[in-house]
């Protein structure tokens, strides 16, 4: 296993120099219909797997990474925003790979394309379903079918979200850091970008790391959690523009990030979870904004056969019974490509 440069500093992992992901809590979409980007609804917390060696599941242990809290069916999406250096960043959901739809293997592709390009892409929200559209992430247990692992593979085991990251590789990075020298007074006269907000901020920053408690016997898992396909929203997952020799053969980054029940999470942390995601009727009627993004400058990935198929939660779980109102045009906030700017390391494992 390669070296891992994986660190976590509040709510962010930072892998390697180039890539900074945070994981938004938002609104969960209906799944019928396309709609617009959903608001943020801040940070979702994030904990080092290690420093939690008596109560977390050992197979956990194993797979080192993060852990997150989330309720079954919340929606969530991966933030890029403040990446500095170009990374090409693989996201893989119970390790099929999010953007191509294939098994998870740990290089780059580009037939398909299995990786997205920070900092051109500002956000994920879900697999690379359609048309300029994607569905939305959503927590579900595994075992019921419903994860995008169980239906793209048949099988679930596996769970979790899974994050690698390949810098570029030494000359074009070298070229890339000296371009960004010579322009560094330019781009800090022209910072007028929109990032996409987030409101209601994050919920705490890791106490200080205690130390390592003696091992006991493993705690029994909880329930393990995967992602399935939720609604489907307008946004394009980028196409690379750099050639593919361009990028490293060897990842600078990987983590594991587990999903964590509520009550798991008092559990295994101590800490009570954050408090339930929030109506999106009450939102919408209280006039907050929806979001639209447009580069016109990107290439649009055409969509995953395999992730076109995979149908959405309430196939399983029943029904969404949520009131939907959609938001008046006013509500609607474009945004345009966000500007381009660290914590205690997290083990990687075996996964």
């Amino acid at each position: 296993m390669a070296a891992n440069d994986t660190r976590i500093e509040g709510n962010t992992l930072l892998l390697g120099d180039g890539a900074r992901v945070r994981f938004i809590r938002t609104l969960r979409l209906p799944e019928t219909g396309t709609h617009r980007l959903p608001p943020g609804l801040g940070e979702f917390p994030l904990r080092r797997v290690e420093d939690h060696p008596d109560t977390v599941p050992e197979q956990w242990r194993a797979k080192g990474g993060v852990m997150l809290p989330v309720y079954l069916r919340e929606a969530m999406w991966l933030s890029f925003a403040g990446s500095p250096e170009p990374s090409a960043l693989q996201v893989g959901v119970g390790k099929v790979c999010a953007i191509s739809g294939e098994k998870w293997t740990g290089k780059l592709s580009r037939r398909p394309q299995n990786y997205v390009v920070l900092p051109r892409q500002p956000w994920l929200d879900g697999i690379n379903s359609g048309k300029g559209t994607v569905r939305q992430f959503v927590a579900v247990p595994l075992g019921m079918g419903a994860t995008v692992e169980g239906q793209v593979t048949g099988e679930e085991t596996v769970g979790g979200l899974q994050l690698q990251a390949f810098p570029l590789a030494p000359k074009p990075r070298a070229a890339w850091r000296e371009e960004q020298r010579r322009l560094a007074e330019e781009r800090a006269r022209h910072r007028a970008a929109s990032p996409r907000p987030s409101f209601g901020g994050g919920y705490g920053a890791p106490p200080p790391m205690p130390l390592a408690a003696p091992a006991g016997a493993p705690p029994a898992p909880g329930a393990a959690m995967g992602i399935g396909a939720g609604g489907s929203m307008r946004q394009e997952v980028y196409q690379d523009d750099r050639r593919a020799r361009d990028w490293s053969d060897t990842p600078e980054a990987r983590v594991f990030v587990h999903l964590v029940t509520p009550p798991e999470w008092r559990r295994i942390t101590g800490e009570e979870p954050p408090p339930s995601p929030v109506d999106r009727a009450a939102y919408t009627r209280a006039g907050l904004p929806w979001y639209d993004y447009f580069d016109a400058d990107g290439t649009d990935l055409a969509p995953s056969d395999a992730l076109a198929d995979v149908k959405p939660v309430g196939e399983w779980l029943g029904d969404d019974l949520d009131p939907w109102t959609p938001p008046a045009p006013h509500q609607i906030t474009p945004l345009g490509p966000p500007p381009p700017p660290p914590g205690a390391p997290v083990a990687d494992g075996d996964w």
